[in-house]
């Protein structure tokens, strides 16, 4: 039986690394039989990760706090790429200007669970209460089989929300249509002081996984860290990965965002990350003791 990797965004650049590793072969050429699947959100992805129906997960690295308590029972195996990853993008007309978040005061904002972590505390460092000065909750249209950054970008055009915080692909369809404008790019640093750091893409497996099989869990590592690199030396090789994944419309744009995003793909887990992740999760009330470094972070082999 085929690995299952899943991941919570399909129709995005945010876990490319994992989806070209297994379309592009790299999971086979480890020896590993691999498909990839969706399942959302994050946070549930998780949750079958713990129940051992999945066998790895692409997802936002502090999530997995949400299934596995205090790092209890999981480990990162490698990043998929560097700092958090996600676009907050404002309906057009209303004036908002690139990194100010004052500009969401009042609006309806869609968000998922999990990446919605990461806005909160900007908002809450921004001196902005999301429970009383936002309205925060889920894009309508967003479900089971449904990837979020479409939904997003098209609940935004189509009024149902009035700005969405969500992956690339949400923020370029948005963006390029005329319907939103950016405000907040968190990768490249518009977010408020370490917010660039709060979280970050990560490959995950269950502990007792790597301790079953750790040549599998190194393997699979090994896969990513060879596709990121093959990705970063042709970002065109994007779109064969997505071929049989992406709608017509977003298999056109993969290309240029993993072009963009390409010097972020590093799989190197730094302490400093895990750090900066950490310190995040406890301020979140995700995490009630500082881990160590090796606690969070599976014995990582050169990549």
């Amino acid at each position: 039986m085929p690995l299952r990797v899943a991941i919570p965004d399909m129709v995005s650049p945010s876990y490319f690394p994992v989806i070209a590793a297994v379309e592009l072969g790299f999971f086979e050429k480890e020896g590993l039989d691999a498909g990839i699947e969706l399942i959302f959100p994050v946070t549930k992805t998780y949750q079958e990760l713990r129940e051992g129906r999945v066998d790895f997960v692409g997802g936002a690295a502090h999530a997995a706090l949400y299934a596995f308590p205090d790092w209890r029972g999981c480990k990162l195996l490698c990043a998929l790429s560097q700092n958090m990853y996600w676009f907050l993008v404002v309906r057009a007309g209303l004036g908002a200007k690139r990194g100010d978040l004052r500009a969401v005061k009042g609006l309806r904002i869609g968000a998922a669970p999990g990446p919605v972590d990461g806005l909160k505390r900007m908002l809450v460092q921004s001196g902005i209460d999301p429970e009383r000065d936002t309205r925060i909750g889920p894009v309508p249209g967003s479900a089971v089989g449904v990837s979020f950054g479409v939904a997003a970008a098209r609940a935004l055009q189509d009024g149902a929300v009035d700005a969405f915080w969500a992956n690339g692909m949400a923020a370029e369809l948005a963006v390029r249509s005329g319907v939103g404008s950016l405000v907040i790019d968190a990768r490249r640093g518009d977010g408020p002081q370490g917010s660039t750091h709060y979280t970050f893409p990560a490959l995950v497996a269950a502990q007792e996984r790597i301790e079953r099989s750790p040549e599998q869990a190194a393997a699979a590592a090994r896969a990513v860290a060879a596709a990121q690199r093959a990705l970063k030396q042709d970002p065109s090789l994007a779109a064969r990965a997505a071929q049989k994944l992406f709608p017509p419309a977003e298999l056109g744009l993969i290309s240029e965002l993993v072009r963009r995003d390409a010097p972020y793909y590093e799989p190197l887990i730094s302490r400093a990350s895990v750090q900066a992740l950490n310190g995040f999760a406890r301020t979140m009330g995700l995490l009630s003791r500082e881990p160590s470094y090796d606690e969070v972070v599976a014995a990582q082999l050169p990549l």
